[in-house]
């Protein structure tokens, strides 16, 4: 159909991360950054120190599993779903469901039975009940589903526990929470990963196959986000327990939930991978959206008449990266418009963009040699060419998971790597990067929008090319 243009996107890194490295003063693994020199942009405070005989976790396998033992903490909308989801997967089963509502956990157990699953063990009816099920001994991975201001407390106590963790988006919302966890992942010699089930979209890997295979010459930007109406769930008295996310957008302007538009485009441009975030500044539009929405559907004897808003409708979040490369993050949950994470890729060669369009991929693209005249082109061809090797191995399986079977093929993915005993595609440090601009946002626009310093969370090794998302095809061990 195409030449590919010959920029692989190791020799392209090569020389930019050098030049990234020796510009920001990076030394070998585990050393502390240097600080920004004067005018040069904000100065990044140094990573706190490894405690003795703590390690990297980059690179490092999980033991092989041959049945990887799941717990479910949080059963809610998500929760209860991807209990399902989990207990589907070749060699993967749910031991044990929590839920603060016992109920919940009783409920989704008797669904797990009336597939033809085992019954998991049930806990809930405190804030704590989760400790109690992390005792266990038949628990290898415990997934996370929570309200976001758990994540943090629950996803460390289940590392302490000697578990491995999936955790929803964000895994933390605090600086010192992120490090923590990075840190107690490191302690405890478990994986901590973010829930990120965007990374996995056929789209997104796609265009991930293709910057790494040199098709956009040298990334330059990207554009992403989480563009979602969801005014009817935040009011709605059943849909988010306790409003417990409107209540966020009482308490502060941020970029709360951006990592599913961010993660696609920084794993594309090798982001702790042979470069990573260095600077982040932020804007946000005035909170309008829910308090006009509450002004026309919402009865005035309804709670949510005693809060005020303040989380900006559109929050934008410039990044800079240490080779040169802008990522631009939106996040926008209370405006009028159709769903879009954006998901867009450029380079010297040409440009990628999703939800952009009318064709069966709902992308298009425009890449030199092949295009010419200033027209858009669909992507079918090159995602038929690109499409990444899970998606053609267990796609006809996923299709039936959430998110149009992005969930299903992280689950299955995160199984398979478990049970192989393979190193994971994202690891603790993805996590905290892709998180950073929840609190990152905060200070920045706390400072007019002025930039502020993403934190290294690799300490340092963020120069060393390695493999990540675009794996290379491997079998799911039998069962």
């Amino acid at each position: 159909m195409r030449e590919v243009p010959e920029v692989p996107r190791r020799s392209v890194l090569g020389g930019a991360v050098a030049t990234g490295a020796l510009a920001l003063g990076m030394g070998a693994l585990g050393a502390a950054p240097a600080s920004a020199a004067p005018g040069s942009g904000p100065a990044e405070q140094a990573a706190p120190r490894r405690r003795p005989g703590q390690k990297t976790m980059i690179g490092v396998p999980y033991a092989v599993h041959r049945t990887v033992r799941v717990a479910v903490i949080g059963l809610g909308n998500r929760g209860s779903g991807m209990s399902a989801g989990w207990a589907a997967v070749p060699g993967c089963r749910v031991t044990a469901v929590c839920d603060i509502r016992a109920d919940r956990a009783k409920r989704v157990a008797e669904d797990l039975v009336g597939a033809g699953r085992p019954r998991p063990a049930e806990y809930g009816g405190a804030a704590d009940s989760y400790a109690a099920m992390l005792r266990r001994d038949d628990i290898d991975l415990v997934y996370i589903a929570t309200p976001w201001e758990f994540h943090y407390e629950q996803g460390r106590a289940a590392l302490l526990a000697g578990k491995h963790v999936v955790v929803e988006l964000p895994v933390a919302t605090g600086l010192d929470e992120l490090w923590d966890l990075v840190d107690t992942s490191e302690r405890t010699r478990r994986h901590l990963m973010l829930a990120e089930n965007c990374s996995y979209g056929r789209n997104e890997l796609a265009m991930l196959k293709m910057a790494h295979e040199g098709v956009f010459g040298d990334v330059t930007n990207g554009h992403g986000g989480y563009l979602h109406d969801l005014r009817e769930l935040l009011f709605s008295d059943t849909y988010y327990t306790d409003a417990w996310r409107r209540l966020w957008h009482t308490r502060s302007t941020a970029s709360f939930y951006a990592m599913h538009g961010l993660a696609p485009i920084a794993a594309a441009m090798d982001v702790n991978r042979g470069d990573r975030m260095t600077t982040l500044s932020a804007t946000a539009t005035a909170p309008k959206g829910l308090a006009d929405y509450r002004e026309r559907f919402v009865p005035r004897g309804h709670p949510s008449w005693r809060e005020k808003y303040v989380n900006g409708d559109l929050v934008t979040c410039l990044i800079e990266t240490a080779n040169g490369r802008v990522i631009r993050a939106e996040h926008d949950v209370s405006s009028p418009r159709p769903y879009s994470r954006i998901n867009s890729l450029a380079g010297s060669r040409g440009i990628f963009e999703d939800y952009a369009g009318t064709s069966a991929t709902g992308a298009r693209v425009y890449f030199e040699p092949d295009h010419s005249g200033h027209s858009w082109r669909d992507f079918a061809p090159y995602r038929k060419e690109f499409d990444h090797w899970l998606w053609k191995k267990i796609g006809d399986e996923a299709e039936g998971g959430g998110h149009g079977g992005m969930d299903y093929v992280l689950q299955w993915r995160t199984v398979q790597l478990m049970r192989a005993g393979l190193v994971p595609d994202i690891d603790v440090y993805d996590s905290a990067s892709w998180c950073a601009p929840v609190p990152l946002s905060v200070q920045s626009l706390a400072r007019g929008g002025r930039p502020v310093a993403v934190p290294d969370f690799t300490r340092g090794s963020w120069v060393n090319l390695r493999p990540g998302l675009d794996s290379r095809m491997t079998e799911m061990p039998p069962v």
